[in-house]
């Protein structure tokens, strides 16, 4: 046994809050994550701090901000920044990832990693540079161009998976990460980050996941009276280019929401076989599980992640140590995911400051040796920026595209129903948050959110026309062209 943890880091892709058995949600079943909660700290105000793919990831791995790393949307990674795989590397950490990392446009970058099984979501190409893809093809699934499940016009469409149980992608990480764990050299720690790419959209679980839950069994999605005023400039463009703002049909989203859960139950019995193949390394293993940010699932008659209400911006965060003596503790005090960077770091014994202030060890928060009182998230920036502070029981929002505010008591509304900033007995709380987050971004310099004191002004962005078709989503094969024109004379477009 090596006298520093390993480190076991497992991320689901777009998983909200509220999908484990242990933590309220009575529906859904998570026996493996249920475990975890009951043996380590369940963190229940864990909040992106970027509620999109790559502004999420770049954060984490970085431990800064999104408006400190450059990376505020599915931009451009900030690579030549130090990651915590670096860090760790050098603490003599043996550091391997599999699948979903994201790192844009740089698919197959190391960042710090000795060695990377390379994953990521999107359709099969004939230059793919994608591990996942030569083991489907190796297996004789060359025909399935989209593994992952059709995206385009079926993005939000539920859809059986093309591949079996024993080939999916959350098999596949859960196979990789066995192997790694089984080959190591045990007399050097590991850093294992295990990134499944589910549930993420399309919604596509293999048999029999796929009948594990019923449309007719669920809850329709949570449309408060006036929800149409919750929204901002994100909600109209996410439901215009994926396809799900032409109308509102309950019974679709009941089976989105029936196959979601089902992607999720598959990944908790992935998860249980990595967290089998530890075996009494498991032990010495610090454990950290979360997701990059969550999905609304027809919640306010939306779909998608860019959002600052809960269902998109609040994700799981559940940490099993060594040491037990927190275990079984759920901190509601406000964490975030650049709380991840200095929660390794100090497991490493790594002599290192935390690459922001607004970062801690996750212990340390769950000791009560660190104080929180607020977390904070941005997607974008600009004239279509949307920034969040977020304490234990209020939530304020500004959306530079609609120049509007969002004020939310979690402690009497939870499920953020009604906007209080217009409410003058929230008058003095609302002007707290806002001054706190824009002298935030005045002593970072950051100018594209403020100026002198205020939020700056712009032009507001188109919004998209709902009459009109153009801002569709379309992510196809790149020789889908040559596969239409092979049908032949007559049926080729």
């Amino acid at each position: 046994m090596t006298q520093q943890p390993n480190i076991l880091f497992i991320m689901t892709d777009q998983q909200r809050s509220d999908t484990i058995g242990a933590l309220g949600n009575r529906q859904i079943r998570t026996p493996t994550l249920d475990s975890l909660v009951e043996n380590g700290i369940a963190f229940s105000n864990c909040y992106t701090p970027s509620p999109v793919c790559v502004a999420a990831r770049s954060a984490t791995i970085t431990g800064l901000p999104p408006h400190l790393n450059g990376c505020t949307s599915n931009n451009e990674s900030p690579l030549g920044l130090q990651s915590i795989m670096q860090v760790l590397g050098a603490q003599g950490y043996r550091t391997h990832g599999i699948a979903k990392m994201h790192f844009n446009p740089q698919v197959d970058a190391l960042w710090g990693f000795d060695s990377r099984d390379i994953s990521e979501e999107g359709a099969r190409g004939p230059r793919s540079r994608n591990d996942f893809h030569n083991y489907l093809s190796r297996h004789g699934f060359d025909h399935v161009l989209e593994p992952q499940g059709l995206r385009s016009e079926m993005y939000y469409i539920p859809q059986p998976s093309q591949l079996p149980a024993a080939h999916h992608h959350s098999t596949w990480v859960a196979d990789r990460a066995i192997d790694f764990l089984a080959e190591r050299d045990r007399s050097q720690p590991f850093f294992l980050w295990a990134s499944f790419i589910k549930p993420h959209p399309p919604f596509e679980a293999p048999t029999p996941w796929n009948k594990l839950y019923r449309a007719a069994d669920m809850l329709p999605p949570h449309r408060p009276e006036g929800f149409e005023d919750l929204l901002a400039y994100w909600n109209h463009h996410q439901n215009r280019y994926k396809y799900r703002d032409k109308g509102y049909d309950q019974m679709l989203f009941r089976t989105m929401k029936a196959m979601y859960y089902a992607c999720i139950s598959f990944i908790d019995f992935s998860v249980g076989r990595i967290l089998e193949a530890l075996g009494d390394d498991i032990d010495n293993t610090l454990i950290v599980f979360t997701a990059d940010h969550g999905e609304l699932l027809g919640d306010y008659g939306s779909v998608g992640k860019r959002s600052m209400l809960n269902p998109a911006a609040k994700v799981p965060l559940i940490v099993k140590a060594p040491e037990r003596s927190l275990a079984g503790r759920r901190i509601d005090t406000p964490v975030s995911l650049l709380d991840i960077f200095p929660t390794f770091a100090t497991a490493a014994s790594a002599d290192v400051p935390p690459p922001s202030p607004e970062g801690a060890d996750l212990l340390a928060i769950a000791s009560g040796a660190v104080q929180r009182d607020a977390v904070f998230s941005q997607l974008s920036e600009g004239n279509t920026g949307l920034y969040m502070i977020a304490e234990r029981d209020l939530k304020f929002i500004y959306s530079a595209a609609d120049q509007k505010e969002w004020l939310f008591d979690l402690r009497v509304d939870p499920t953020e129903t009604v906007n209080w900033a217009g409410n003058p007995r929230y008058a003095e709380r609302l002007s707290k948050l806002r001054s706190r987050l824009i002298e935030r971004f005045e002593n970072d310099g950051y100018d594209s959110a403020v100026e002198n004191g205020a939020w700056r002004e712009y032009d507001p962005p188109a919004f998209p026309d709902p009459a009109r078709d153009d801002g569709l989503l379309f992510q196809d094969p790149p020789h889908l062209p040559d596969l239409l024109r092979a049908l032949g004379p007559g049926y080729a477009p």
